[in-house]
């Protein structure tokens, strides 16, 4: 599960590299922070909890962008 998940966050840091500051990007950065603090202070220092922290961070943002685009078309559609 987490691979297809890696794939998906992966994928959407792509396509959204070059769109200028994004959810994306921030929820990627927000979950790395998390992720070594996390790892840091936990039983042990382990780079699995920094990956999984990261991809989460990513697919929030992913979710907080289309919910943005969603929100944008949707005021689109009332101004007709």
């Amino acid at each position: 599960m987490w691979i297809v998940l890696t794939v998906i966050a992966a994928i959407s840091m792509v396509v959204f590299f070059m769109r200028g500051p994004n959810a994306v990007w921030g929820g990627a950065t927000i979950g790395l922070v998390v992720g070594i603090i996390i790892a840091i202070f936990g039983d042990g220092f382990n780079w699995f909890i920094i990956w999984k922290a990261v991809v989460v961070g990513t697919l929030v943002g992913v979710v907080a962008e289309l919910l943005g685009e969603m929100s944008t078309r949707l005021k689109k559609c009332n101004r007709k």
